[in-house]
Protein backbone atom coordinates (compact mmCIF):
# COMPACT_ATOMS: atom_id res chain seq x y z
CA UNK A 1 0.00 0.00 0.00
CA UNK A 2 2.74 2.46 0.88
CA UNK A 3 4.63 1.33 -2.52
CA UNK A 4 1.33 2.79 -3.95
CA UNK A 5 1.40 5.66 -2.76
CA UNK A 6 4.82 6.69 -3.50
CA UNK A 7 4.65 5.55 -6.72
CA UNK A 8 1.31 7.99 -7.35
CA UNK A 9 3.66 10.61 -5.56
CA UNK A 10 6.28 10.01 -7.84
CA UNK A 11 4.20 9.65 -10.69
CA UNK A 12 2.25 13.12 -9.78
CA UNK A 13 5.27 15.17 -9.62
CA UNK A 14 6.63 13.82 -13.31
CA UNK A 15 3.09 14.92 -14.27
CA UNK A 16 3.56 18.65 -13.28
CA UNK A 17 7.18 18.54 -14.77
CA UNK A 18 5.69 17.32 -17.93
CA UNK A 19 3.30 19.95 -17.97
CA UNK A 20 5.79 22.49 -16.92
CA UNK A 21 7.40 21.50 -20.25
CA UNK A 22 4.31 21.09 -22.25
CA UNK A 23 3.26 24.45 -20.83
CA UNK A 24 7.03 26.09 -21.75
CA UNK A 25 6.51 24.57 -24.98
CA UNK A 26 3.23 26.42 -25.54
CA UNK A 27 4.53 29.84 -24.31
CA UNK A 28 7.25 29.32 -27.01
CA UNK A 29 4.79 29.37 -29.53
CA UNK A 30 3.06 32.57 -28.10
CA UNK A 31 5.94 34.27 -27.89
CA UNK A 32 6.86 33.16 -31.83
CA UNK A 33 3.56 34.84 -32.91
CA UNK A 34 4.52 37.94 -30.83
CA UNK A 35 8.12 38.49 -32.47
CA UNK A 36 5.89 39.31 -35.70
CA UNK A 37 4.50 42.40 -34.05
CA UNK A 38 8.79 43.06 -33.37
CA UNK A 39 8.65 46.29 -31.61
CA UNK A 40 5.88 47.81 -33.17
CA UNK A 41 4.19 47.52 -29.35
CA UNK A 42 7.04 49.58 -27.33
CA UNK A 43 7.11 51.93 -30.21
CA UNK A 44 3.05 52.79 -30.09
CA UNK A 45 3.98 53.14 -26.39
CA UNK A 46 6.71 55.05 -26.81
CA UNK A 47 4.76 57.27 -29.08
CA UNK A 48 2.00 57.35 -26.80
CA UNK A 49 4.27 58.63 -24.10
CA UNK A 50 5.77 61.18 -26.61
CA UNK A 51 2.63 62.54 -27.39
CA UNK A 52 1.30 63.29 -23.42
CA UNK A 53 4.21 64.76 -22.85
CA UNK A 54 3.89 66.99 -25.58
CA UNK A 55 0.20 67.80 -24.64
CA UNK A 56 1.70 68.42 -21.18
CA UNK A 57 3.45 70.90 -22.55
CA UNK A 58 1.31 72.54 -24.90
CA UNK A 59 -1.00 73.20 -21.78
CA UNK A 60 1.69 74.92 -19.72
CA UNK A 61 2.71 76.86 -22.87
CA UNK A 62 -1.22 77.67 -23.39
CA UNK A 63 -1.36 78.48 -19.13
CA UNK A 64 1.48 81.17 -19.48
CA UNK A 65 0.13 82.48 -22.65
CA UNK A 66 -3.06 83.21 -20.44
CA UNK A 67 -0.89 84.72 -17.85
CA UNK A 68 0.96 87.21 -20.02
CA UNK A 69 -2.33 87.94 -21.35
CA UNK A 70 -3.84 88.76 -17.57
CA UNK A 71 -0.45 91.02 -17.04
CA UNK A 72 -0.94 92.90 -19.96
CA UNK A 73 -4.49 93.93 -19.03
CA UNK A 74 -3.44 94.65 -15.67
CA UNK A 75 -0.60 96.77 -16.77
CA UNK A 76 -2.58 98.50 -19.15
CA UNK A 77 -5.23 99.52 -16.70
CA UNK A 78 -2.66 100.86 -13.98
CA UNK A 79 -1.54 102.81 -17.05
CA UNK A 80 -5.23 104.25 -17.67
CA UNK A 81 -5.30 104.67 -14.09
CA UNK A 82 -1.46 107.08 -14.07
CA UNK A 83 -2.89 108.90 -17.21
CA UNK A 84 -5.70 109.57 -15.13
CA UNK A 85 -4.28 110.55 -12.17
CA UNK A 86 -1.69 112.49 -14.45
CA UNK A 87 -5.00 114.53 -15.48
CA UNK A 88 -5.99 115.37 -11.87
CA UNK A 89 -2.99 116.42 -10.43
CA UNK A 90 -2.53 118.75 -13.79
CA UNK A 91 -6.23 120.09 -12.60
CA UNK A 92 -4.78 120.82 -9.06
CA UNK A 93 -1.63 122.58 -10.42
CA UNK A 94 -3.67 125.74 -11.41
CA UNK A 95 -5.15 125.80 -8.14
CA UNK A 96 -2.13 125.73 -5.92
CA UNK A 97 -1.46 128.81 -3.19
CA UNK A 98 2.61 128.24 -3.07
CA UNK A 99 5.61 126.97 -4.47
CA UNK A 100 5.87 124.14 -2.25
CA UNK A 101 2.07 122.37 -2.83
CA UNK A 102 3.43 123.25 -7.09
CA UNK A 103 6.47 120.77 -5.85
CA UNK A 104 4.85 118.43 -4.35
CA UNK A 105 2.19 117.99 -7.02
CA UNK A 106 4.64 117.93 -9.60
CA UNK A 107 7.08 115.33 -8.14
CA UNK A 108 3.65 112.79 -7.99
CA UNK A 109 3.11 113.67 -11.43
CA UNK A 110 6.73 112.21 -12.05
CA UNK A 111 5.91 109.66 -10.38
CA UNK A 112 3.17 108.14 -12.09
CA UNK A 113 4.73 108.99 -15.54
CA UNK A 114 7.59 106.72 -14.01
CA UNK A 115 4.93 104.09 -13.58
CA UNK A 116 3.33 104.74 -17.03
CA UNK A 117 7.42 104.66 -18.66
CA UNK A 118 7.66 101.12 -16.28
CA UNK A 119 4.77 99.76 -17.29
CA UNK A 120 4.73 100.19 -20.95
CA UNK A 121 8.43 98.84 -20.61
CA UNK A 122 6.55 95.55 -18.88
CA UNK A 123 4.25 95.44 -21.89
CA UNK A 124 6.76 95.28 -24.55
CA UNK A 125 8.40 92.51 -22.33
CA UNK A 126 4.90 90.41 -22.37
CA UNK A 127 4.60 91.22 -26.13
CA UNK A 128 7.59 89.36 -27.14
CA UNK A 129 7.22 86.55 -24.13
CA UNK A 130 3.90 86.27 -25.74
CA UNK A 131 5.93 86.07 -29.45
CA UNK A 132 7.69 83.40 -28.25
CA UNK A 133 5.28 81.12 -26.49
CA UNK A 134 3.46 81.26 -29.35
CA UNK A 135 6.25 80.01 -31.76
CA UNK A 136 7.09 77.05 -29.08
CA UNK A 137 3.02 76.24 -28.87
CA UNK A 138 2.88 76.19 -33.08
CA UNK A 139 6.24 73.95 -32.95
CA UNK A 140 5.04 71.40 -30.26
CA UNK A 141 1.49 71.33 -31.88
CA UNK A 142 3.40 70.73 -35.52
CA UNK A 143 5.35 68.00 -33.92
CA UNK A 144 2.25 66.61 -31.92
CA UNK A 145 0.42 66.30 -35.40
CA UNK A 146 3.35 64.73 -37.04
CA UNK A 147 3.41 62.34 -33.90
CA UNK A 148 -0.18 61.18 -34.33
CA UNK A 149 0.25 60.66 -37.71
CA UNK A 150 2.50 58.11 -36.65
CA UNK A 151 1.04 56.41 -34.45
CA UNK A 152 -2.34 55.98 -36.21
CA UNK A 153 0.27 54.00 -38.74
CA UNK A 154 1.75 51.96 -36.07
CA UNK A 155 -1.27 51.18 -34.19
CA UNK A 156 -3.42 50.24 -37.49
CA UNK A 157 -0.06 48.04 -38.12
CA UNK A 158 -0.03 46.52 -34.64
CA UNK A 159 -3.91 45.66 -34.61
CA UNK A 160 -3.59 44.24 -38.12
CA UNK A 161 -1.81 41.51 -36.83
CA UNK A 162 -2.96 41.33 -33.71
CA UNK A 163 -6.30 40.37 -35.66
CA UNK A 164 -4.29 37.92 -37.93
CA UNK A 165 -3.05 35.79 -34.54
CA UNK A 166 -5.80 36.22 -32.75
CA UNK A 167 -7.63 32.80 -33.27
CA UNK A 168 -3.95 31.25 -32.54
CA UNK A 169 -2.98 33.07 -29.88
CA UNK A 170 -6.39 31.86 -28.09
CA UNK A 171 -6.14 28.41 -29.05
CA UNK A 172 -2.94 28.20 -27.62
CA UNK A 173 -3.85 30.38 -24.41
CA UNK A 174 -6.29 27.65 -23.74
CA UNK A 175 -3.50 25.07 -23.97
CA UNK A 176 -1.83 26.66 -21.69
CA UNK A 177 -4.89 26.97 -18.89
CA UNK A 178 -5.44 23.75 -19.27
CA UNK A 179 -1.37 22.82 -19.19
CA UNK A 180 -1.60 25.21 -15.79
CA UNK A 181 -4.27 22.86 -13.77
CA UNK A 182 -1.40 20.45 -13.56
CA UNK A 183 1.21 22.41 -11.96
CA UNK A 184 1.22 24.08 -8.56
CA UNK A 185 0.86 27.79 -7.85
CA UNK A 186 4.59 27.51 -6.56
CA UNK A 187 6.37 26.09 -9.30
CA UNK A 188 4.65 28.35 -11.73
CA UNK A 189 5.69 31.39 -10.06
CA UNK A 190 9.10 30.19 -10.38
CA UNK A 191 8.61 29.11 -13.46
CA UNK A 192 7.28 32.64 -14.44
CA UNK A 193 10.48 34.03 -12.63
CA UNK A 194 12.59 32.37 -14.61
CA UNK A 195 11.50 32.98 -18.13
CA UNK A 196 11.62 36.71 -16.94
CA UNK A 197 15.42 36.59 -16.25
CA UNK A 198 16.33 34.74 -18.85
CA UNK A 199 16.98 36.37 -22.94
CA UNK A 200 14.79 33.58 -24.70
CA UNK A 201 11.68 33.04 -22.34
CA UNK A 202 13.04 29.59 -22.01
CA UNK A 203 12.77 28.12 -18.80
CA UNK A 204 12.18 24.34 -19.06
CA UNK A 205 14.74 23.06 -21.28
CA UNK A 206 15.58 19.48 -22.20
CA UNK A 207 18.97 18.09 -22.18
CA UNK A 208 20.46 17.50 -25.08
CA UNK A 209 23.89 15.47 -25.63
CA UNK A 210 24.73 15.20 -21.56
CA UNK A 211 24.47 19.32 -21.75
CA UNK A 212 21.70 21.53 -20.99
CA UNK A 213 19.55 23.00 -23.84
CA UNK A 214 19.22 26.33 -22.39
CA UNK A 215 23.09 27.33 -21.32
CA UNK A 216 24.60 23.88 -22.85
CA UNK A 217 27.13 23.10 -20.06
CA UNK A 218 27.90 19.62 -18.81
CA UNK A 219 25.00 17.97 -17.23
CA UNK A 220 26.65 14.88 -14.31
CA UNK A 221 25.48 11.67 -15.78
CA UNK A 222 23.68 10.88 -12.14
CA UNK A 223 21.94 14.06 -12.16
CA UNK A 224 20.61 12.83 -15.57
CA UNK A 225 19.45 9.70 -14.41
CA UNK A 226 17.62 12.17 -11.48
CA UNK A 227 16.28 14.47 -14.23
CA UNK A 228 14.90 11.10 -16.37
CA UNK A 229 13.25 9.53 -13.27
CA UNK A 230 11.33 13.09 -12.83
CA UNK A 231 10.91 12.44 -9.01
CA UNK A 232 12.34 15.88 -8.15
CA UNK A 233 12.19 19.50 -9.32
CA UNK A 234 15.27 19.73 -11.66
CA UNK A 235 17.63 23.15 -11.93
CA UNK A 236 20.32 23.68 -14.35
CA UNK A 237 23.25 25.26 -11.37
CA UNK A 238 24.76 27.50 -14.03
CA UNK A 239 21.58 29.11 -15.80
CA UNK A 240 18.91 27.87 -12.90
CA UNK A 241 16.70 26.40 -15.75
CA UNK A 242 14.18 23.85 -15.09
CA UNK A 243 15.63 20.45 -16.76
CA UNK A 244 13.28 17.72 -18.38
CA UNK A 245 14.27 14.73 -20.35
CA UNK A 246 14.58 14.79 -24.05
CA UNK A 247 11.83 11.87 -24.74
CA UNK A 248 13.65 11.75 -28.74
CA UNK A 249 16.96 11.02 -27.12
Amino acid sequence: MAQKKTSEVDYSMQEKIMALYELQKIDSQIDEINKVKGELPLEVQDLEDEIEGLNTRIENINGEIEEFNSLTKQRKREIDQAKIQIAHYKEQQNNVRNNREYDAITKEIEYQELEIELAEKRLKEYAVAVKNKKAQLENAEAVVADRNIDLTAKRSELESIEAETADQVAALEVKAGKAKTKIDERLLTAYDRIRRSVRNGLAVVTVKRDACGGCFNRIPPQRQVDIRQGKKLIVCEYCGRILVADNEE
